[in-house]
């Protein structure tokens, strides 16, 4: 846990209108006022990021929900009760108090409650809602860790609260709340089977999903755990520089950099994004990861590694 002073100092910066890097369990995020027009747009202008892609809004609980949020649908309130704080946001009808700058210019907003002590230590203490996509420049692998976030915005934010790693890894799942029943825009380690929801994730418009992510600097590609290390070896033979996550078990393929290996789905979700950036670091130009089967938090493994492959 940070000491009280650095995060005396964090939320005196996010009052005044400044940046602040900050942990929850799912990825580091770039922190602002959420009610400060001026504050937000200064989180787009940091990561690069489109105008009209909205972000996710942060409570230090739950009970702050009526001030972002229009109407809370008996969902809404349910699902909160159930997993806050944890890595789910919930899209609700905006409040008048969020700017458009916070809400993309929609009618919603995406907000949670972290699952972090220093999150919500640090947001109790702000007393304010806080606008906080992650910390990272817009399409690169986000980050879950202080040094990452050193790494593409150390020039940019004022305050960087460092937590140590973040333990889930992946963004947080998103799901409509508004009506009846949830409807999941995004996937995250609130999975399907904990919501008792079946089927794909639906398309319309959600924090983090509508542009390019994910992706380091080196072609991501993806391969089958039994086939992960020979589509290794193979590049690599053919003169490419190439790194690889492969599952614990799997043999080292020779003249193959492995940065990272997983034990099921969960292991490779914690260590994804910290694998990606360090093949990038070691200048592979491909980087081969082992897929998992699309159960549980394997949805979300498998939608972030889609999207940076296609990148």
């Amino acid at each position: 846990m940070p000491d009280g002073r650095l995060l005396a100092d964090a939320a005196s910066t996010l009052r005044a209108g400044g940046l602040v890097a900050f942990p929850t369990e799912t990825v580091y995020g770039l922190g602002a006022d959420a009610t400060d027009p001026a504050a937000v747009r200064r989180i787009f202008a940091a990561k690069g990021r489109p105008a009209d892609n909205p972000l996710i809004v942060h409570l230090a609980d739950a009970a702050d929900l009526d001030r972002v949020a229009a109407r809370v649908s008996p969902l809404a309130a349910q699902l909160a009760r159930r997993f806050w704080p944890g890595p789910l946001t919930l899209v609700l009808e905006a409040g008048d108090r969020l700017p458009p700058e916070t809400t993309g210019g929609h009618p919603t907003v995406g907000v949670r409650v972290p699952d972090h002590p220093v999150a919500r230590a640090l947001l109790a203490a702000a007393d304010r809602p806080v606008a906080a996509p992650s910390a990272n420049r817009s399409g690169r692998p986000s980050p879950t860790t202080a040094a990452h976030v050193m790494a593409d915005l150390g020039d940019v934010v004022d305050v960087i609260v460092d937590g140590g790693a973040c333990v889930v890894g992946v963004e947080s799942t998103v799901v409509d709340a508004r009506g009846p029943h949830p409807v999941v825009l995004r996937e995250g380690a609130v999975t399907r089977e904990h919501l008792g929801v079946d089927g794909a994730a639906s398309d319309a418009a959600s924090p983090g999903t509508r542009y390019r992510h994910y992706a380091p600097r080196c072609q991501v590609l993806l391969a089958e755990q039994a086939d992960a290390a020979t589509t290794a070896a193979a590049l690599s033979g053919g003169g490419a520089r190439v790194a690889v996550v492969l599952p614990e078990a799997a043999p080292a393929p020779p003249g193959v950099e492995v940065v990272g290996r997983f034990g099921d789905p969960s292991a490779l979700a914690r260590d994804l994004y910290d694998a990606l950036r360090r093949a990038e670091d070691a200048g592979a130009d491909h980087v081969v990861v082992a897929t998992v089967a699309e159960v549980g938090i394997g949805r979300a493994v498998m939608d972030r590694l889609r999207r940076a492959a296609a990148a």
